[in-house]
């Protein structure tokens, strides 16, 4: 029976789950993999560019189809063979990997950015719908084009259209003049996000308050009363 202190003067190879998943989105193929991992269990050993015949014995593959392997990663940038002197000036070869980690990185920013788009094109369909809901019908294709065109052109974020949505049906304004109305006014706040947005809210509630208190107590009304279509 394998006792524990023979398993573990065995050495350890660690990898991240993130290349196990991901190897073959980077082109190679379970044998290249498996190379690879050879390959690179001798590197985290101290052994840079190791002998081929007993990492071909252990995938039980012969020396020219391991050589073959090897060719076919160099040749897909996965794996660098590259030389360096040591202190005696001779030259010396040895296996680079590090390609492997920026192609990951690489793919990995590439999903998140894929990620991204997904969600933000959600959260548009997202809006389009809302806005057919509070107005109570369909959007005409005109209606379609100016909400297309305060997040295409005005870079306004679907969910801070979404406030002044709200905003709007707050003021029982269903029209899209009043919400540009109240989207050009918080771009000139600089306002451009829910937390912005409620702090405004708070602000103006306050104004209220202080206005109303001197002349009346009877409780405000919750709706915000305020008129986008006049320049403060």
């Amino acid at each position: 029976m394998l006792s524990l202190q023979d398993y573990l003067k065995s050495g350890q190879t660690t990898l991240s789950n993130l290349l196990m998943d991901n190897y073959r989105r980077l082109g190679m193929s379970n044998d290249e993999f498996l190379l690879w991992l050879q390959l690179y269990r001798y590197h985290e050993a101290g052994d840079v560019f190791p002998d081929l015949a007993p990492i071909a014995a252990n995938m039980g593959y012969s020396q020219n189809e391991l050589y073959l392997l090897l060719n076919q990663l160099v040749q897909k940038k996965l794996l660098i063979i590259d030389s360096k002197k040591d202190l005696n000036g001779r030259m010396n070869d040895y296996y680079e990997f590090n390609s492997v980690f920026e192609k990951l990185e690489l793919l990995q920013k590439q999903q998140e950015k894929q990620t991204e788009t997904q969600n933000f094109e959600q959260q548009v369909q997202s809006l389009y719908r809302m806005f057919e809901s509070e107005f109570g019908r369909a959007l005409s294709p005109i209606e379609y084009q100016r909400i297309g065109q305060w997040i295409e052109e005005d870079h306004y974020h679907p969910e801070l259209i979404q406030f002044a949505l709200k905003e709007a049906v707050l003021n029982q304004a269903y029209s899209l003049n009043y919400i540009d109305r109240i989207l050009l006014s918080w771009e000139r706040k600089n306002i451009t996000s829910k937390v912005q947005v409620e702090e405004e809210q708070k602000r103006r509630k306050r104004q209220m308050l202080q206005k109303e208190a001197p002349t009346s107590t009877r409780q405000l009304p919750r709706v915000s009363m305020h008129n986008w279509l006049e320049e403060e």
